[in-house]
């Protein structure tokens, strides 16, 4: 069955580092798109970043030039660095498969926060 782990997170100051990574097993990783999705309290959850099978990229306005997905298919592991990191980046992040549709079966997620 299809497992992603989200792992990285932590208390973080503002204008610091965190590299997030992302797991994930039960199925054919290098055929598969990826995508950072973040759920602040109270709010909807967002897709942040997303990476195609082939390498390709987006991103949320709010988060462009700050934060890099990448991935490895050695590892099948996605990772999400996330530079000069704002208040307003600390929500929980989560990874899952974003076309067609997400899984409903979210795993636990990783929760990033970010102090001033």
């Amino acid at each position: 069955q299809v497992e992603l782990v989200e792992s990285g997170g932590g208390l973080v100051q503002a204008g610091g580092s965190l590299r997030l990574s992302c797991a994930a097993s039960g199925l054919t990783f290098s055929d598969r798109a990826f995508g950072w999705y973040r759920q602040a309290s109270g709010k909807q959850r967002e897709l942040v970043a997303a990476i195609s099978s082939g390498g390709s990229t987006e991103y949320a306005v709010s988060v462009k030039g700050r934060f890099t997905i990448s991935r490895d298919n050695a590892k099948n592991t996605v990772y999400l660095q996330m530079n000069s990191l704002k208040p307003e980046d600390t929500a929980v992040y989560y990874c899952n498969v974003p076309s067609p549709y997400p899984m409903d079966d979210w795993g636990k997620g990783t929760l990033v926060t970010v102090s001033s």
